[in-house]
Order: C-alpha cells, then sequence, then structure tokens
C-alpha cells in the first residue's frame, strides 16, 4: 500500500504539471469511448498511467511522442481465448497479436491445466509482467471437462479453483458448460459462488439451450456466452442478461452473420463484446486479431466508434475493469493504438503503459519464454499400442453406423447414420462417401485406451493426420484412412512430445512439433507460422478442402459441443452426457 500511495501522490503531482511525466504522447486525436466523440488532443503519463488528458499547461515530460494527427484508440482486449492454441507461447504470440493493437487478453488456460493441472498453468502465466500485453486469468472451471468421460493429465478441483480465484490476475471463473448447472452439480455450483463471493464474474458456455435451460442458466450466475452462431441465440442471450461474446477463430466464423443481425435490427451495443476464443498464429498473422473483429464489423456497417467501443469499454466494464482499462482518459492504464483512419484497422503504433511496443506493424522487442523441464514430457503412449487398436469390430455384411458430420466454419457437429460394409469383422474408411476412420488414443500413461468412430467432413483420399491439441482433454486424436498411416501419425506425436502431423504411404509426410505441454511451439511466431503453412498444403494434396483443418481436427473430440464428441472413452453424446456405441442396433 505505502508504495501504491507514493506512486499515486506522483501521479497527481504529473497531472497537475507539479513534476515531470513520464510520456507526452501529443499531436493526435482521442476517441473518447465514452462520448463517443473524437477531439484533437495529447496524453500525459506517469507511472505507466493517464494523468491528464489534454492539458492547458506545458507538459514537461521526461519524453515526448509525436502522434502525427493519428487517432488514439483504447488497445483492444480478446476477452476469451485459450492462449495455447494459437500454438505460442505468450512470448512468441506478442510478436503477433500486439502489432495488430491487442494489448489485452482474458485467457482461459484450461488447456494447460488438463494436461498439467496447477502447476502447468501458473507455468505459462508466470512471466505476465515481462510481456507487452497484459493477460488476466479466467480460472479454468472444469478440469476435466467431462469427468468420467475421459482421461486428462491434470485435475483442478474446488480447492485449486479458490486458491486460484484468489491470484491478482483473476478476473473471473472460465468457462463453464450447461451439463454442470442444469444438473445441479455441487462442485461446479461451489466454484461459482467462490466467484461470486470475491466479485468476480462467471463465464458462460451455453451452446446449444432451449429458452427454458437458458433461464436456468442465467439464474446460475453465468454472465457470458460465446457459442451464439446465429442472430437469434445472441438476442436470446442478451435479453436474459447474458452478454454475448462475438467470436472469429480459426473455425468458429461468427462475425459476419452476428454483425449483420446486429445492423439489420439496429440492436444495442453495449453489452456485446468480441472475442477468438481459438485461433491458429496464421490466421491472426494473415487477417488480424481482435482487429479482424473490428475491421470486419465496420465493413458489415456497424459505426467504427461502436465496433471499438465493443472491443474496449465494454471488454473492460463487463470484467469490472474500466477503472483501469477500455478509455484513454485519466486514471487508466496508458494501453493505446493509433490509427489513421477509423475506417481502417492499421495500427501505426501501439502502447502499453505509455510505452511504444509496436510499429507500423512490427513488434519493437520480441522475448524468449523461458518453461521448465516438465512441460516438455507430457506425451506417453502405452507400450502395447498398435495398429490393431484402432479396429471398429462388427459382425455381419452391413451395420448401421453413427457418423460425425463436420460443419464448414463451426465447431459443432451432427450425427447421420450410414450403411458401413463390413469386412473381416470390422469397418473401414470409405473415402468414395468421405467416411474416415477418427480415433482418440490417451497420451497420458495411465491406462492407454483408444477409442474409434467414423467421421465426414475431412475429404482426405490417403494418409492420415493427427494432433495432440484436442480439446479438452488433449490425447492424441487422428483421423486418416487406414490404419497403419494412424498408427505411424500417433508414434511420430509420441516422438516429438507432441504436435500436428501429416502420414501418408507408410512415411511421416510434416510435422510441427508442439512439445510444451504437447500444445506449444517454443520456436518464434515466423518459424511456427512457416511449418503450420507447410502443413496445410499437405493436407491439401491429401485431399482435404477445409481452412484450417488441425484446427477442425483438434474440436472434433470435444464431448462439450454438439452433437457427438470422441474421447479415448468412447463416442460421447453431447446433451446425454453419455458414452453410446457407434454402431445402431
Amino acid at each position: 500500500m505505502d508504495s501504491r500511495l507514493s506512486a499515486l501522490k506522483e501521479e497527481l503531482r504529473a497531472s497537475s504539471g507539479a513534476v515531470k511525466a513520464d510520456m507526452h504522447i501529443e499531436n493526435i486525436r482521442i476517441l473518447d469511448v465514452y462520448t463517443e466523440t473524437i477531439y484533437p488532443g495529447s496524453l500525459v503519463i506517469k507511472n505507466g498511467r493517464i494523468v491528464a488528458s489534454t492539458p492547458t499547461w506545458k507538459v514537461d515530460a521526461l519524453q515526448t511522442y509525436d502522434g502525427g494527427g493519428n487517432i488514439a484508440v483504447p488497445g483492444f482486449m480478446d476477452t476469451h481465448v485459450h492462449i495455447e492454441t494459437t500454438l505460442l507461447t505468450p512470448e512468441a504470440l506478442a510478436d503477433v497479436i500486439v502489432p495488430w493493437g491487442t494489448t489485452t487478453l482474458f485467457v482461459d488456460a484450461m488447456e494447460i491445466a488438463n494436461v498439467m493441472g496447477i502447476k502447468g498453468l501458473r507455468a505459462l502465466l508466470h512471466a505476465n509482467a515481462e510481456l507487452p500485453f497484459r493477460i488476466f486469468m479466467e480460472v479454468p472451471s472444469r478440469v476435466p471437462t467431462a469427468p468420467g468421460l475421459e482421461t486428462t493429465g491434470g485435475v483442478l478441483g474446488v480447492q485449486e479453483v479458490e486458491e486460484l480465484l484468489g491470484n491478482e490476475c483473476a478476473v473471473s471463473l472460465g468457462e463453464l458448460d450447461p451439463e454442470k448447472v442444469l444438473n445441479l452439480k455441487d462442485a461446479y455450483l461451489i466454484k461459482i459462488l467462490s466467484a461470486k463471493k470475491r466479485q468476480k464474474i462467471c463465464n458462460g458456455h451455453a451452446i446449444g439451450l432451449s429458452w427454458n435451460q437458458l433461464n436456468t442458466y442465467a439464474a446460475a450466475g453465468l454472465s457470458d456466452d460465446h457459442e451464439s452462431v446465429a442472430y437469434q441465440e445472441l438476442f436470446e442471450r442478451l435479453r436474459l442478461g447474458i452478454k454475448a461474446l462475438i467470436r472469429e477463430g480459426s473455425t468458429e466464423r461468427n462475425v459476419d452473420t452476428l454483425i449483420k443481425g446486429v445492423v439489420r435490427h439496429n440492436l444495442p451495443t453495449e453489452d456485446l463484446l468480441f472475442c477468438t476464443d481459438d485461433k491458429h498464429v496464421n490466421d491472426i498473422a494473415r487477417e488480424g486479431h481482435i482487429s479482424y473483429n473490428v475491421q470486419r464489423s465496420i465493413e458489415l456497417g456497424l459505426s467504427p466508434v461502436k465496433a471499438i467501443k465493443i472491443a474496449t469499454l465494454n471488454a473492460a466494464r463487463h470484467f469490472r475493469l474500466d477503472h483501469q482499462l477500455g478509455s484513454l482518459t485519466p486514471g487508466r492504464y496508458a494501453d493505446l493504438v493509433l490509427i489513421r483512419d477509423l475506417k481502417k484497422i492499421e495500427p501505426v503504433a501501439v502502447f502499453k503503459d505509455g510505452i511504444p511496443v509496436a510499429e507500423n506493424g512490427r513488434i519493437l522487442n520480441s522475448l524468449k519464454g523461458d518453461y521448465p523441464e516438465f512441460l516438455n514430457k507430457t506425451v506417453t503412449i502405452a507400450p502395447t499400442f498398435k495398429p490393431t487398436d484402432f479396429r471398429i469390430t462388427a459382425e455381419g455384411d452391413a451395420v448401421t453406423a453413427r457418423i460425425i458430420n463436420l460443419y464448414p466454419d463451426q465447431i459443432i457437429n451432427h450425427e447421420t447414420r450410414e450403411t458401413m460394409p463390413v469386412t473381416d469383422h470390422q469397418l473401414s474408411a470409405d473415402t468414395v462417401r468421405d467416411i474416415l476412420k477418427i480415433s482418440v488414443v490417451e497420451r497420458y500413461g495411465k491406462n492407454g485406451q483408444v477409442a474409434s468412430a467414423l467421421v465426414r467432413g475431412f475429404k482426405l483420399k490417403s494418409g492420415a493426420i493427427a494432433s495432440s491439441v484436442s480439446h479438452d482433454h488433449h490425447n492424441i486424436v487422428v483421423v486418416g484412412t487406414n490404419d497403419e498411416d494412424m498408427f505411424l501419425a500417433v508414434k511420430a506425436l509420441e516422438e516429438h512430445q507432441g504436435g500436428f502431423v501429416a502420414t501418408a504411404a507408410g512415411k511421416v509426410q510434416g510435422i510441427l512439433p508442439l512439445p510444451i505441454g504437447g500444445l506449444m511451439s517454443p520456436l518464434p511466431a515466423a518459424a511456427v507460422m512457416e511449418k503450420m503453412d507447410d502443413l496445410n498444403r499437405l493436407v491439401l494434396a491429401m485431399g482435404s478442402d477445409l481452412p484450417a483443418p488441425f484446427m477442425t481436427l483438434s474440436f472434433v473430440s470435444l464431448p462439450t459441443v454438439p452433437e457427438l464428441g470422441l474421447t479415448d472413452k468412447g463416442l460421447i453424446d453431447v446433451m446425454e452426457h453419455r458414452i453410446i456405441p457407434v454402431m445402431v442396433t
């Protein structure tokens, strides 16, 4: 308290010109998100905070930055992201998101927690203070996501969640799927109450809910949702006081549909937020981060000021941080972006704490992460694992089987039932009908379980692809045309301790190792992007036309997204939350 009191006195003296400021950003036009106006002026900064806006007295500062007449807007915020699925460490990720104007991430690090529990989560976030952007923690609420239906490496129980909620950077309880609430499960309701006791919000994951179910969900205190794929879903959530996070990830492309609805119906935007949820580094580098959500919303007819406000003040207010972030006003952190034109979101410069961290599309200082060795040893396949473990046994000449059918640009799927021939007492892939085998292999060395099912939508004509990134359990998921290439793919991921791989004709055709928790690469962003592009080209040559095949692969096993999921324990009926057979009797 004494140090903060001393700093506050310095800031107040600087706000009146009594002592030197640290930085004076002059010759700018300031976007005021409160009045939705723009005015010419300057910002005075002390101890990383704005202490005066456009003062009438002559500013004396240690540094002066000429804003070149550009427009200053608050730094953009991603209100829900699983940082691990960018494939980068936070340090490497900075090189990609900060130049696009993102200065704050609200991170639900449930991926690393599912792999290594609380110590893995702490290791991921250990360097927060040194980063050129801010991380606030959405404390993972469901590790594992589907207890009894999947094997994970880590567990966060009530005690661990309560401990994490007390962390200084914790701002919410992370996304909680409906099954835990609608079935009144004590452990999860206690987690909700723990967050409320600390005056922290609870993030939602309200996928596939009817109006009545959504009422119950809202009554529990879940305050937002990022799973709307249709305007009516967004509208229903807002009507019940649930803020709507408009998501644009690599496979979850929701901005166009939702913003078109918002513009068409002239819907108020105060309770709308932006997020990416899951977006690969290549997509961020190519099209933008939260800047993309803002830019695309403007192109679809939303007012530029309102689009920027969704990405800034709305986010800060939702997480009860608007006294620190979200506007360029005194007392707030000096996190800001300079742009030339409100209709073209191309940052000229990005600041954190009043210090330039990116200019003209490039980070000014790259950082290298340092992570403990235990995070590089998380993939252990059972020594008895063999190609025949992928068999889907059946009797007779033909059977009716459940097929997981992918939706383009979404993570949801739907079930169909197809007649499948039986050969040598088993089901095989049918590339003509685009029905491939998909399997999940337990990778924590706990039980060696392997479960297989059938999927349509990958369109591979040969070989197999596999990933150790498979939500939320992060066992190895593999899809292919034959068991031998699928087996080779899994063994290659064990050798490299995780990653993405493509195999064909009995050979590894390409691989992107992700040894940090089996989720992230230690390499710089540019190197990861190059390897990812190479892999995507390989998969395209193998027949798949998916824009992000490995992101699609990582979600198809998720046991909380309708209609079907797949874990190492079997095929999951998501809405009924139970294991079901592949064959229909």
